[in-house]
């Protein structure tokens, strides 16, 4: 279920990549090539946290570090998949691309309530993940509002 998730919330995030290198492309839609790379860049950085946790608990259930880790490198490789389609498939993309990100977003957060929340919450250090998911909400808000 996790690995399809992450996949699954992968593609539009691809896609968004995508859209920003074709209007970089096009020209006339106010995206420079530098700020495509560097959305590309943010997006890939934030694949790295989200490969760990799906090779993690591979790990844990006795899967191979070798097998766990291609299993996490394999759910990010729909990414630039996604970007390629998108950039040959540009002017339909773009209408769609709010819905597919809001699904994306879902399917990450469907993956933190049903499967990571509880999971923080078992064991004797069980406030840790609460914290955690706190400090990094007021983070993300405050770069919300910061970055406007």
């Amino acid at each position: 279920m996790l690995v399809l998730a992450v996949t699954l919330h992968n593609i539009p995030e691809g896609m968004s990549v995508g859209v920003t290198f074709a209007g970089a492309l096009i020209g006339d839609a106010g995206i420079t090539m530098a700020g495509a790379f560097a959305l590309a860049v943010g997006i890939a950085v934030q694949n790295f946290p989200e490969g760990a946790i799906i090779s993690m608990p591979l790990c844990g259930e006795g899967v191979s570090k070798g097998k766990a880790f291609f299993c996490g490198a394999l759910s990010g490789i729909v990414e630039p998949i996604g970007a390629f389609i998108t950039i040959l498939l540009a002017e339909k993309a773009v209408s769609a691309l709010p819905a597919l990100l809001s699904f994306a977003a879902g399917a990450m957060i469907y993956v933190v309530v049903e499967e990571l929340i509880p999971e923080a919450q078992a064991g004797k250090h069980s406030n840790i993940g609460t914290i955690g998911v706190a400090v990094g909400f007021v983070i993300m808000m405050v770069l919300d509002v910061a970055l406007g």
